[in-house]
């Protein structure tokens, strides 16, 4: 029951900000932003609950492939939340909280647990730090293919009224950079983490997941300092964006999935 109940007001929120985005009205604006902030606030409470009995309590953690998933549909909607702080990223914070709802439906099918296998406080802040910048880098390549699809609008001319849901250009590269370098730095800790933290990491066949990181973090280090030192933007941008944030997808989710269901292996 609780995973109609998240569904539905993350669908809720989603349409609220999108109604707020596109009226002209600006007291409709100003009550609809209202409600869609309330709703998002609800949902995502719930959905932390939710998550929070699966996952496990205490010393434990129970991490399959669908709670995290359902994590990072919470993250995208912290991140959609927060955006909207921004008038003209309402309608981004829409398309998140819409992908928020569709992440958050594996949970479903996970039971409550009342303890996950018990790791050390090292492991669990690796595995915590993994997944807050998985989460950030997915919102990050959300961006980056929402400011494709803004780019092609806008070579194509297709002006219609629903562009008032797409931000200035230059905005959503502002706000990739900004994820990227948050998920960047996410990484970092996450790896320097594993290394320092995790024992036996070749015994664990752990080696290509390791290697796929790094590459992915060379080519976001590559990105960031593009933007820095040369103004990077634009698809050439975009591009080397998807192409690290498809590295890192099967660093873990493929990893992970050969691990668990093919060599029947733990992840830890």
């Amino acid at each position: 029951m609780s995973q109609i109940t998240i569904l539905l007001l993350y669908l809720l929120a989603a349409v609220a900000f999108a109604t707020s985005r596109l009226s002209r009205d600006i007291a409709m604006s100003g009550r609809t932003l209202g409600a869609a902030v309330a709703i998002s606030c609800v949902a995502i409470v719930i959905h932390a609950q939710a998550l929070h009995s699966v996952v496990g309590l205490g010393e434990g953690l129970n991490l399959s492939i669908a709670s995290a998933v359902s994590l990072i549909a919470l993250q995208l909607a912290l991140i959609g939340l927060l955006a909207a702080i921004e008038p003209a990223l309402r309608g981004m914070s829409a398309g998140l909280l819409l992908l928020a709802a569709i992440a958050s439906l594996p949970l479903a099918a996970e039971p409550q647990v009342s303890e996950g296998a018990v790791l050390g406080w090292q492991m669990r802040a690796h595995i915590l730090i993994s997944m807050f910048a998985y989460g950030m880098l997915t919102a990050g390549a959300i961006v980056a293919v929402y400011a494709l699809l803004q780019d092609r609008r806008l070579r194509a001319g297709r002006f219609a009224s629903g562009n008032a849901l797409f931000a200035p250009l230059e905005t959503t590269e502002k706000m990739l950079f900004a994820v990227t370098a948050v998920g960047f730095a996410g990484l970092v800790l996450s790896i320097v983490s594993g290394f320092a933290f995790v024992e036996n990491l070749f015994a664990q066949h752990l080696v290509h997941k390791t290697a796929l990181s790094l590459l992915a973090l060379l080519l976001f280090g590559i990105l960031l300092g593009g933007r820095i030192f040369a103004g990077w933007r634009g698809k050439r941008a975009v591009y080397l964006y998807l192409c690290g944030f498809a590295l890192l997808c099967l660093a873990y989710f493929g990893s992970r999935f050969i691990l668990e269901e093919i060599l029947n292996r733990s992840w830890s």
